[in-house]
């Protein structure tokens, strides 16, 4: 499922019926911006109802915008559903916009109504406006698979690691190393670099002059080579990306210059059919001078 993708309107080419004309509403660039700039309104104003101040200066103007944006999204909906019915579920960012609009009428006593919150998510839709995000996005989507077995990797050492250190350090270092998931949590934390020195290394050398060895190679590996990794394959995925979309437009631009030049094949075609009509000599081009 591609995000943002939706499939064309199948109506035989009736380019004056409802839903084509409803289709090139929806589709325009100039709606799209309004629908973006209202989608971050929306996030503005859900920010705006976690501060007391702003409640208290004008929350009731901020329950009013918040309904209208409601009512701005259900419609809009409304008019994609209309438009491309079930088309419309074959795109990502539809589904999302349905789910989170749906879990506005979620009954208030539920305790449901906590997820309204979700709707700040709504502005993940400006990855599909700007290009730059948009590259971003599909190079990460494309790094996943590589991603899945550097994550395997690293679950792998992590395990290892874990059972080491439990056998080494678990007697004397319980609430660290008293078990596989606590023994994890703390190579966890040094991975992170986070006060991992003098919160955890230096008091278990007190008892264990040599654990420093065990420490340092696993931050070595982990931190220096194995999260390195993910930086190298999404760079390359996001690379790849970039270079698609060169190709594309290199293609795109190839295709435009064959069409200008068939269409100018086809021009000159009939200006000698015309002349021809007529009777008249058909004019060759002048042969350039020699001097």
């Amino acid at each position: 499922m591609r995000l943002g993708a939706t499939e064309p309107i199948q109506n035989g080419g009736d380019k004056d019926s409802p839903r084509e004309i409803l289709r090139r509403v929806v589709e325009d660039h100039r709606v799209r911006i309004a629908i973006t700039a209202i989608i971050c309104l929306n996030a503005i104003t859900l920010g705006l109802e976690t501060w007391p101040v702003a409640m208290d200066a004008a929350g009731s103007a901020l329950t009013v915008i918040d309904k209208s944006v409601l009512a701005f999204f259900i419609l809009e909906l409304a008019l994609k559903l209309f438009v491309y019915r079930l088309g419309f579920f074959r795109s990502a960012w539809n589904v999302f916009d349905f789910i989170v609009v749906s879990i506005t009428f979620a009954p208030a006593g539920s305790g449901l109504t906590v997820l309204r919150a979700l709707r700040i998510l709504r502005v993940l839709r400006l990855v599909s406006v700007v290009p730059g995000m948009r590259r971003v996005v599909n190079g990460l989507l494309n790094a996943i698979p590589s991603m899945a077995s550097i994550i395997l990797l690293l679950g792998i050492v992590f395990y290892v690691a874990s059972v080491i250190a439990t056998k080494l350090f678990g007697p004397d270092f319980p609430d660290w190393f008293g078990s596989i998931g606590q023994s994890a949590f703390s190579l966890f934390q040094i991975m992170t670099l986070e006060s991992w020195s003098m919160g955890i290394v230096r008091p278990v050398m007190e008892i264990y002059p040599l654990a420093w060895i065990v420490f340092v190679t696993f931050i070595l590996v982990t931190s220096f080579v194995i999260l390195n990794l993910f930086i190298a394959v999404v760079v390359s995925a996001m690379q790849r990306e970039h270079e698609a979309e060169q190709e594309k437009d290199l293609e795109e631009a190839r295709s435009e210059r064959r069409q200008l030049l068939n269409e100018v094949a086809a021009l000159k075609y009939e200006v000698r059919a015309l002349t021809a009509s007529l009777g008249k000599p058909i004019p060759t081009p002048a042969t350039p001078r020699e001097d």
